[in-house]
């Protein structure tokens, strides 16, 4: 339907004074909450303060999606299963000038912003460096003015709350829409249908033999479109979340009966696909339930693009110079069969053309080296659900093995090695096989990775298509992480560097001559000490925990993995406790530290939750024995998200990256750390790697092994027992777990993390531990001397501009997208 002439008139914002501002924020009051401002609640005033905010954006997110249509310019769909956005209010005000206004606007109203900012409900609708990455990089690509839309889930439950109780993690749903979303635009009316199950059939079609999927069952997707303002430059991109409901919700008939349950049973089964990110799936169950929820998303979104972006004359031939979908891991790679399915079925495209399109319009992330998380789903669930798309993916392994065998010969080991289908331990097909053998690029996210994964992970395919593969170091949004997070060292850059910075990181380097003025490096430690009373406030409100002044702020928050070694940390201050307590060191000569965690454990991860539960412990002994004289302080607030990352980055001081070498795949905690003033302690894995190279070896703590020497001694026979066995203070802080001195006692609490070190320890926690505790011997020294720490800190900070998500951007859009700005 073509728009009405009136409709193509500019849309006009609202007035962006402070008055007009107030007029707004009280017709939102009024009209939309339904109440006066002597009766509001504090929901009520900051939804309505969300609403004015949304006003604003709106009339340039119209007028980007009518000018986007006009052009037709390529451009990025951007497919994630998972997008760790944190609070929009903030970051909204800022992308759009009117942080001052709406304060302003709020003073005149006798309201404290900072009160409303409290109400904001972070959507958890990711699970850590992934769904943070693939926020940052719609952040950028908007800022850039790069024409683009991200497609995901809207999980009604996102990553779980966390709590502690007696020290252990108990999981609890994260309700985040429980008072209102303002930021999104629900459009019912716009729903994709998405099928499941049933089977398949061949038929004539005037001489073509075709197939056709006879679905058993179907839902609804739901489209929720949420804006994504660029930095400044009036652009506004979409962010678009499906939500499953029932194609037919609810049966009177049955309910006139009595059986009320039966009447919502479709409703309830269609709603458990967008239900929780990431569901337990050490069930057949909740395998399928992942499987249903990747496939939902990215059919609903391959349908959304061809039906309502593209031109409805749209000559499909030409879609690789109209769109590249990205898929951010292996979550999204379902929809390569699906792009086919639609293309051969549904738009009766030859099968060699649908091929070469399809081929032109994926790019590939991987963002493991740890064959665990490369996902493999087995022949069975796939021909249950899908049985289509099976079919589709034995005909492009069919095809591709075909060309290997041209190319390399009858190498059947080789053929065993590269293909999508693989027989072992079970018939299943490998994800990342099938999105490298589609896409037009695979790239890696930081330069070791890039490497390890053309060399270790792939070296076949890499062979096999001379090019395909590249790197694109990951990178952070300096809007959220700097301009939001640490607003005064902000200020601090703006007043050396004046304001451009912000959109171009690199003019950070114009910091490095300032690291030598002594005024200059008073101030920025003025900052980070103002960080660290801003952070201790925080704690106190949110979880009765405090930074002690005085203490460095050794910090380590990331997903709680045993490849992040976690336990590591562990295991360091289980061993200046037991030098402080066995007498062998003096308390006073201890470095005042301040040990903070942030970390969740998936729920069905034993382990991890075994580690969480031994790090409480530590926290509880060590923060609690008079002979420690308050210099050691273990920290570990639970339910680390967004919000919290923002306050306790800027005040860190040493930064925990401390991944066995060759198993991170890049880190951005790293980078967001080192851009806010913090040195890091680190091994040469993931982008620390490049980290070090830009700040220089004299402002970073290196340890541990490297890579090659890593695989050298799997090689010959890693035997954890004997580091154990010829280090003593390794013994002693093992032991000192093992005796039950953190568990009341007991020694069986414990046990099960003792074993795992002394007979398993698969990522070398012990081999590294030697090195590592020498390195804090360093940090220590070197954090003795504040104005040379202080310098450094400056220096780490001048030399990251180079981690922008905005210069990663640029290196897809130069070496896979090729999508300019449309300015």
């Amino acid at each position: 339907m073509a728009d009405h002439p009136l409709a193509l008139a500019p849309v006009s914002a609202p007035a962006s004074s402070v008055d007009g501002f107030v007029r707004e924020f009280l017709k939102n009051l009024n009209f939309t909450q339904g109440v006066p401002l002597s009766a509001s609640s504090p929901n009520d005033r900051y939804l309505a303060l969300a609403h004015t905010v949304r006003d604003y954006l709106m009339a340039r997110w119209l007028e980007d999606q009518r000018g986007q249509r006009e052009a037709q310019s390529k451009g990025v769909a951007y497919l994630s299963a998972e997008y760790l956005l944190g609070r929009q209010l903030d970051n909204n005000l800022l992308a759009s000038r009117l942080t001052d206004v709406a304060t302003e606007a709020l003073a005149k109203c006798g309201i404290d912003i900072d009160d409303l900012r409290q109400q904001e409900v972070e959507p958890g609708l990711g699970n850590g460096g992934l769904g943070r990455l693939a926020a940052c990089f719609i952040d950028s690509l908007a800022t850039m003015s790069v024409p683009s839309i991200g497609y995901g889930i809207r999980y009604e439950y996102g990553i779980f709350r966390q709590t502690f109780v007696d020290g252990q993690q108990v999981e609890q749903p994260d309700a985040w829409l429980s008072l209102g979303s303002p930021w999104e635009f629900p459009h019912p009316e716009a729903a994709q249908t998405i099928s499941f199950a049933g089977h398949t059939e061949t038929y004539d079609d005037d001489g073509v033999e075709r197939s056709r999927w006879i679905p058993a069952w179907n839902v609804q997707a739901v489209p929720y479109n949420y804006m994504v303002p660029g930095y400044h430059n009036g652009r506004v991109n979409t962010l678009r979340l499906w939500r499953s409901v029932a194609t037919n919700a609810f049966d009177l008939r049955i309910f006139n009966s009595g059986d009320y349950e039966e009447a919502v049973r479709a409703q309830i089964f269609a709603e458990n696909i967008s239900k929780v990110l990431y569901p337990e799936d050490s069930t057949p169950q909740g395998k399928e339930l992942r499987l249903q929820q990747q496939y939902f998303f990215v059919a609903a979104s391959i349908r959304d693009f061809l039906t309502n972006v593209l031109a409805e004359d749209f000559d499909l031939e030409k879609l690789p110079e109209r769109i590249i979908f990205q898929l951010n891991d292996t979550h999204p790679v379902i929809a390569v069969p699906e792009f086919m399915r639609v293309l051969v079925d549904e738009k009766k495209m030859d099968w060699d053309a649908a091929w070469a399109i399809t081929q032109q319009c994926f790019a590939y992330t991987c963002h493991t080296l740890l064959p665990e998380a490369l996902e493999v789903w087995s022949v069975d669930l796939l021909g249950r659900l899908l049985p289509r798309h099976l079919e589709i993916i034995y005909r492009i392994n069919d095809e591709f093995l075909l060309a290997v065998r041209e190319r390399f010969g009858d190498d059947e080991m080789r053929i065993r090695n590269m293909s999508i289908v693989s027989d072992f331990p079970e018939r299943s097909v490998r994800m990342a096989y099938l999105a490298t053998v589609a896409g037009a690029k695979v790239n890696g996210v930081a330069e070791l990775h890039s490497q390890l994964l053309r060399d270790k992970v792939l070296p076949d395919f890499n062979e096999f298509y001379p090019g395909k593969f590249t790197n694109v170091t990951n990178g952070v949004t300096p809007r959220r992480f700097i301009r939001l997070a640490n607003p005064q060292l902000a200020d601090l850059i703006t007043e050396a560097l004046g304001a451009g910075w912000t959109v171009d990181l690199e003019r950070l380097r114009g910091l490095e001559s300032f690291a030598e003025d002594p005024e200059f490096r008073a101030r920025f430690a003025e900052v980070k000490a103002a960080n660290k009373r801003t952070l201790n406030t925080v704690l106190l409100a949110r979880d009765g925990l405090s930074v002690p002044d005085g203490h460095m702020l050794d910090v380590m928050v990331k997903r709680l993995h045993e490849y992040k070694r976690q336990m590591l940390k562990v295991l360091h201050i289980v061993t200046s406790y037991e030098g402080i307590i066995s007498g062998r060191v003096d308390v006073k000569d201890v470095t005042p530290r301040t040990f903070i965690f942030g970390a969740k454990a998936a729920p069905g991860y034993v382990m991890a939750k075994r580690i969480i539960h031994l790090i409480n412990a530590v926290g509880s002994v060590v923060n609690a024995d008079p002979r420690v004289e308050g210099r050691l302080n273990v920290v570990f607030p639970p339910n680390y998200n967004v919000t919290l990352a923002e306050r306790v980055i800027p005040a860190a001081d040493l930064s925990e990256q401390i991944s066995l070498a060759g198993k991170e795949a890049s880190g951005t905690g790293n980078m967001k750390f080192a851009l806010n003033g913090a040195l890091t302690i680190g091994t040469d894995d993931g982008a620390n790697v490049e980290i070090r190279e830009l700040v220089g070896d004299d402002n970073f703590f290196l340890f541990g092994m490297t890579e090659p020497e890593v695989e050298a001694l799997w090689a010959e026979g890693y035997r954890p027992s004997e580091f154990y066995q010829k280090d003593e203070d390794l013994r002693r802080a093992i032991d000192l777990i093992a005796s039950g001195a953190f568990s009341g006692g007991d020694r069986t609490t414990f046990e099960p993390v003792v074993s795992n070190l002394l007979y398993d320890d698969r990522f070398m926690v012990l081999a590294d531990y030697a090195s590592y505790i020498a390195e804090q011997g360093k940090v220590d020294a070197a954090y003795g001397d504040q104005d040379a720490w202080t310098r450094s800190a400056i220096l780490n900070v001048a030399r990251s501009g180079y981690f922008s998500s905005d210069r990663s951007m640029r290196d897809y859009i130069q070496r896979i997208w090729h999508t300019p700005p449309a300015y």
